[in-house]
């Protein structure tokens, strides 16, 4: 193991990149004293190890490095984008199916809302999708409650401010009225907390109904409710600059799970 600070990884990221659990999840074994480096039990995750150290949890030794992988998730209404929820609700993970190893969203969709919803197992992809200078346009079809016209919506084309919270420009259109409810088409560049609901009540319009369309370069196109289809690494490669290694197109195929009912 290494005391050097420039040298190896945090053995939790080691732990995570394993697929074995999250930072914090890995942080809290050790603790416990479920973890040990070249046969000796830790208790602290302040230490970096190398490819040359033998880590255990539990007694068995973790494997290397999962291949950083994508999924697209088409989210049902009803889920919750958390591991566990203190209300007992069903959430996203929960939902998944059984062939997909241990994964974390890129952002969350909250409980009422649906559509894509991006899963990764690598923390790296998590955050390089989610930090802010990234700027991908995130696109959502929104139903709702009014007869609103053009110029109802230009207070969030130009940004507003909600009880404090600043919100960035949004590209907002009227795609059709339906009875009592209109089809809105929104694009943004940010994730905050019930964003687009927000902006919307904010301007007397209630929304009824949410849908993500599209997060970036990737699509829901005709993914079916509770659906996972993985992205090639290709296209990984290609959107998100990573390096090759430890690619293979054939431990990645593209294909659509059905989730278990």
């Amino acid at each position: 193991m290494s005391n050097t600070p420039h040298e190896g990884d945090r053995i939790a990221k080691v732990i995570a990149r394993a697929g074995r659990a999250s930072r914090r999840e890995a942080e809290r074994m050790i603790e416990a004293g479920r973890v040990a480096v070249n046969g000796k039990t830790i208790d602290s995750p302040a230490l970096n190890v190398t490819e040359r150290d033998r880590i255990t949890l539990d007694g068995q030794e973790i494997g290397p490095p999962d291949t950083p992988r994508l999924w697209l998730y088409h989210k049902p209404q009803g889920l919750v984008t958390s591991a566990k929820d203190e209300k007992g609700r069903k959430t996203v993970f929960e939902s998944l199916p059984p062939e997909l190893p241990r994964v974390v969203s890129v952002g969350r969709l909250d409980l009422n809302s649906e559509g894509l919803l991006l899963l990764t197992n690598d923390g790296g992809i998590k955050r390089k999708l989610e930090l802010p200078k990234t700027g991908w346009l995130r696109k959502y079809r929104v139903r709702v409650h009014g007869t609103p016209e053009d110029a109802d919506l230009e207070p969030l084309r130009k940004g507003i401010t909600i009880e404090g919270e600043r919100f960035q420009p949004m590209d907002v259109r009227i795609d059709r009225q339906q009875g009592a409810n209109a089809w809105i088409s929104i694009g943004l560049r940010e994730g905050k907390n019930r964003e687009i609901r927000r902006a919307m009540e904010s301007v007397g319009l209630p929304v009824t109904r949410l849908l993500r369309i599209s997060f970036g370069p990737f699509r829901l196109g005709d993914l079916k409710p509770g659906a996972v289809e993985e992205v090639r690494p290709k296209v990984l490669r290609d959107q998100l600059g990573l390096s090759t290694e430890g690619f293979a197109e054939k431990s990645a195929p593209k294909r659509t799970v059905k989730r278990r009912k």
